[in-house]
């Protein structure tokens, strides 16, 4: 009886509670386009500066947290094991999380997460992890990538892990992409992409953006105009899709150069992006007309979400702002930082709101920022963070399928979803799961043009499983749409031989006579392959370098795809006495003459992605600098000078002689005279202290403590090695003007960051 009455208490207490405390968070501030709905999905206490979501097999939110970043002006907790991976639960079914469970905590700086082949693949500079998940918990850790990301500023380091259609999985500010086949990790170069947030559309192309550049992207798939080492493509990949860089906040905002001209309006209003972060192409299938393949980027600087519309061309993409004057959400909270955004099961947008005060790494952080921030308390934002929910006003939230438990002709059926997330999912659990009893099923999906996305889905599941075979695929080829087709090409070049270079050729010839722009560029790209066996393709080539002779990507596809047949070209080329394009001729030469010398593309020699110059000088800065000058620059009294907005910090060539050789007082800072028993030695005499560590110094010192950046290279360092002060010892205030008015000052370099 005791028992039973123990129970029932606790049911009282626990079990049978039907509601949970939420934070209410106001939105009031927020505003998004007509015909859309906003809401808080979790917030703080849950959640504390998130950075990354992904959604697991069931649905529920994962993020990644970082409540380590910039708690302060000098990023002092950026070390500490403080950030951690939550599960969020909305246990009470309101649509509201009221549990956050921790999977994994005690990490430093986590920035990204994928839950993919079954577990969970994570981000924890400099490792790559990947481990298994048992009852929501991690087991079986192993190392995909020791080197994976440098230590340093996140700001730039690799993150995004997004699972592309091609069953590769892609990063930002990266040039290696990852896979896991018959449980073997594979890891290869890729074109260097972006810097915070990667995308793909339906097709597969990526997207990624930099600080100042909303919108970039490839025209074409990944890693088709990088299959010959000797030649690095510039028209094709990394392109900036659009020219439009104006946003649209809502008040005035707090940016770090805004100072620099342009940067803001008469009322102190952002111009252009400065800060752009995680974008998505928008693929959920539950929007209105219109936004299907839209892409939206974060604005974080600006508290908004920007909207741009997708043009597809067939062989390059063209992105245009959906509106002048305003934006698809803008608010004024300062608070408001979304920095990834991501499609949901449900059809609607996610947004990770890191909801903090300094988004911009200390090493980068201006003087003038530095003193807006403490002017509007910007530096107090530190303990929060939201995930928000977009959707159309009015929709129906369907149900989100639990793909642990889903069969494979049910797999297979949700191949055909209108939801890209679905989709997608769909695909890869098929491929983990490996139930090939459904390759019936998926080959006649394959040819099934009704639904050309599900066609190129069940193709790369049929390649995940090694499932296809040429004659396949040229079915498929002669039968679909052009983006169809062109998988179905792309795929075929695995089965090159002499046996089916006939067959190709005979194809080939059937889809050039299509005149389809997108189905001739995955042709070119493909052809100078087929060569090697077939030299018939030469002509093949040449029709479709006559139709688009002035198209560059087309250029940069035919270069690509003839990795061991250049010279065999090159002599094809010299018997065509009609052929007068010299531009591509020299290309042709250069890749020739690259093989030759053994120059290759920089990401096949690339290991890893170097520390940023600011943050390595900020490093050195506050272990060699800081006790005398302060953290913050301010100076020490009787021990060191102030270097904030110092006359000595903006002439780079004075600031690298006192680094240098040291410096003696008395000495003037801002009208200032301070008077020094002890002279600053120099560090000249340090072996361990390089030339570039010395620029790297200058060029944290020149930026955190100037409204100017200047800066010098290793071999403007070295060079000023030999100047020295005339006793031998350290410089004197007058000999430094002295050596100014001589030889002029380096003029600074201004950067938008």
């Amino acid at each position: 009886m005791r028992f039973i009455f123990s129970v029932f208490l606790f049911c009282i207490f626990f079990s049978c509670q039907t509601s949970f405390e939420e934070p209410v968070i106001s939105l009031d501030g927020y505003q998004i386009e007509d015909g859309f709905e906003l809401s808080v999905l979790a917030s703080e206490p849950l959640l504390e500066a998130p950075v990354a979501m992904d959604f697991d097999a069931k649905g529920r939110i994962w993020v990644a947290q970082m409540p380590g970043y910039m708690n302060d002006m000098q990023g002092s907790d950026e070390d500490k094991p403080v950030g951690s991976i939550k599960i969020l639960e909305d246990l009470d079914n309101d649509g509201v999380a009221d549990h956050a469970k921790t999977f994994l905590d005690s990490l430093v700086m986590p920035r990204a997460l994928a839950h993919v082949y079954g577990g969970l693949l994570y981000a924890e500079p400099p490792f790559l992890y990947f481990v298994d998940i048992e009852d929501d918990k991690p087991v079986n850790r192993i190392v995909v990538d020791s080197i994976y990301a440098a230590d340093g500023n996140p700001e730039h380091q690799p993150n995004g892990l997004l699972l592309n259609i091609d069953n590769w999985i892609y990063n930002a500010k990266s040039n290696f992409r990852y896979q896991r086949k018959n449980g073997v990790w594979k890891k290869e170069p890729t074109t260097f992409r972006g810097q915070w947030g990667i995308s793909h559309d339906n097709f597969g192309r990526l997207y990624y953006n930099n600080n100042s550049q909303q919108l970039l992207g490839d025209h074409v798939l990944p890693n088709r105009l990088i299959r010959n080492k000797h030649f690095t493509p510039k028209a094709g990949v990394n392109r900036k899709l659009t020219d439009d860089q104006r946003v649209y906040p809502l008040h005035a905002t707090a940016v770090n150069r805004g100072y620099a001209p342009g940067v803001l309006t008469a009322d102190s209003v952002l111009v252009n992006t400065t800060a752009a972060a995680g974008l998505m192409v928008y693929r959920g299938g539950a929007f209105p007309e219109g936004y299907d393949q839209n892409i939206f980027v974060s604005i974080p600087e600006g508290n908004l979400i920007k909207r741009n519309i997708l043009t597809f061309t067939g062989d390059s993409t063209i992105a245009k702002q959906a509106w002048e004057g305003k934006e698809f959400l803008a608010s004024t909270d300062e608070g408001f930082r979304p920095v990834t955004l991501k499609n949901g099961p449900d059809g609607s947008l996610y947004i990770v709101d890191m909801h903090r005060g300094i988004i911009g790494h200390h090493a980068y952080l201006s003087p003038y920022f530095k003193k807006k921030t403490e002017e509007n308390r910007l530096d107090t934002l530190t303990d929060f963070g939201r995930i928000l929910k977009v959707k159309q006003s009015g929709s129906v939230v369907e149900t989100i399928p639990d793909f642990d438990v889903l069969n494979g002709i049910e797999l297979v059926e949700l191949l055909k979803h209108k939801n890209g997330w679905t989709r997608s999912r769909a695909q890869h659990y098929l491929i983990f799961k490996g139930d090939k009893e459904v390759l019936p099923e998926l080959k006649e999906l394959a040819l099934n043009t009704e639904n050309e996305l599900a066609q190129i889905h069940s193709l790369y599941v049929l390649e995940g499983w090694d499932a296809l075979d040429f004659d396949f695929l040229a079915e498929v080829a002669k039968v679909s749409s052009a983006e169809a087709t062109a998988h179905s090409v792309v795929l075929m070049e695995q089965f090159i031989s002499e046996e089916n270079g006939t067959k190709a050729e005979s194809l080939f010839e059937e889809l050039i006579a299509k005149n389809d722009p997108t189905i001739d560029l995955y042709l070119s790209s493909t052809l100078g392959k087929w060569m090697s066996v077939d030299s018939n393709m030469f002509g093949s080539i040449m029709t479709i370098f006559n139709k688009k002779k002035d198209r560059p990507i087309l250029r940069e596809s035919i270069l690509s795809g003839m990795e061991g047949q250049e010279s065999l070209f090159a002599e094809s080329l010299e018997r065509l006495s009609s052929f007068d394009e010299s531009g591509f001729v020299s290309q042709l030469a250069e890749t020739i003459e690259k093989k030759k010398s053994e120059t290759v593309n920089p990401i096949f020699s690339r290991k890893f992605l170097e520390e940023d110059n600011r943050t390595v000088g900020g490093k050195m800065y506050l272990q060699i600098c800081a006790a005398c000058h302060g953290s913050n620059g301010e100076g020490i009294d009787g021990l060191a000078p102030p270097l904030m907005n110092s006359e000595h910090v903006a002439d780079a060539q004075r600031l690298g002689l006192i680094i240098l050789h040291g410096l003696q007082g008395p000495v003037g800072v801002n009208g200032k005279q301070y008077e020094f028993n002890l002279a600053m030695p120099g560090l000249i005499r340090n072996e361990t202290i390089s030339d570039k560590d010395i620029a790297d110094v200058m060029a944290y010192v020149t930026n955190a403590f100037s409204d100017i950046p200047t800066f010098l290279n290793k071999d403007e360092v070295s060079k000023l090695r030999a100047i020295k002060p005339k006793s031998g010892a350290e410089y004197t205030e007058e000999e430094l003007k002295e050596f100014s008015k001589k030889n002029g000052s380096k003029k600074p370099v201004l950067k938008i960051f």
